[in-house]
């Protein structure tokens, strides 16, 4: 899609609504940023590193002046970091209309996160899952809140099913497994977020998308194959398979702002081999759908991460007494 389109959803006038897009400097989730911004939503920019997340600011500033765009420090590697900024995001906004779970990695080599997890497993899921439900009360509190996950095609790989018995990766170790199993999870989460969401009559809905094959710089720990492929200055040569941040970014957005989605809505480019083109509904990986799976991973992320949020036998937003408290810095 041409970044110059501008389809029905959107056309929307977002002022009032609090938007809040993880790893929102650079790439992908810094064009959703300037979309919303533009759109007149109140944007935060929740990154890791403050001072390339001011940069990105000040970006979009520069390309929509009359915009509201705050910076939020958040490293979803770190369960202190995500309990310490949802903690802030709460106080200052009771309703937040859009939470954008975006930030991610790709790791090259086998790592562990500050908590012990897995790299790519902590950071791309244990870390959101935890923002979300850090953040729940606020999104319920919103009239027509969502929750977008970033996912990635990489997720129906045939080997990206979850290993509840080796969950950290310690046996065989590879880097397109492991970045498949974290969005893996990351969509099987996404599906049971939006049952427990019903099931609780929460008017928030749940979604996800994928942008394609985009140039970003998520790629920077790959081979130099990978590399070379997607940098931005080969776009002549790889741009039937490949495009940009801001093309990519279009999937986000309308799961994110089409009226019509629904809960549970996979969008994705709808072009060659899902890599390019308008964004459309595309398909889900049966094993993220399953709520046998489903719930086990709830139980073992809650396990993990200590956030616990829409049990079937609460009200929305009710934390059990093992829940945040013990998270809060």
């Amino acid at each position: 899609m041409s970044s110059v389109e501008h389809p029905q959803w959107m056309a929307q006038d977002l002022s009032g609504r609090v938007a809040v897009v993880t790893g929102s400097n650079t790439g992908i989730g810094l064009e959703v940023a300037r979309a919303l911004a533009t759109r007149r939503a109140t944007v935060v920019l929740a990154c890791r590193n403050r001072d390339r997340a001011e940069a990105a600011r000040e970006n979009i500033l520069a390309s929509a002046p009359s915009s509201n765009v705050v910076v939020a420090q958040l490293d979803t590697s770190s369960l202190a970091a995500v309990a310490e900024c949802a903690q802030m995001l709460r106080q200052r906004w009771p309703v937040i209309d859009l939470l954008i779970n975006n930030a991610g990695v790709m790791a090259r080599e086998h790592a562990y996160t500050v908590d012990g997890f897995e790299t790519d497993f902590g950071t791309n899921f244990l870390g959101h899952f935890a923002l979300t439900g850090g953040l729940i009360d606020a999104l319920i509190a919103a009239p027509a809140g969502r929750i977008v996950t970033v996912s990635s095609i990489t997720h129906r790989r045939r080997d990206a099913g979850l290993d509840f018995d080796d969950l950290a990766y310690d046996r065989g170790f590879d880097p397109k497994v492991a970045y498949a199993r974290s969005k893996m999870a990351s969509m099987t989460f996404m599906v049971e977020l939006q049952r427990r969401l019903s099931a609780a009559g929460a008017p928030t809905l749940s979604l996800a998308a994928h942008p394609g094959g985009v140039r970003t710089g998520i790629l920077q720990q790959q081979n130099r194959l990978v590399q070379l492929v997607y940098h931005p200055r080969l776009t002549g040569v790889t741009g039937w398979f490949t495009q940009s941040p801001a093309e990519g970014a279009q999937p986000i957005l309308r799961a994110a702002l089409d009226t019509e989605a629904r809960g549970a809505d996979f969008f994705g480019p709808g072009g060659r081999w899902e890599l390019i083109g308008k964004p459309v509904p595309v398909a889900i990986s049966r094993r993220a759908e399953d709520p046998a799976t489903a719930t086990r991973l709830w139980t073992a992320a809650e396990e993990l991460t200590g956030f616990r949020f829409l049990d079937q036998s609460q009200s929305p937003g009710t934390e059990t007494d093992s829940g945040l408290a013990g998270l809060e810095p």
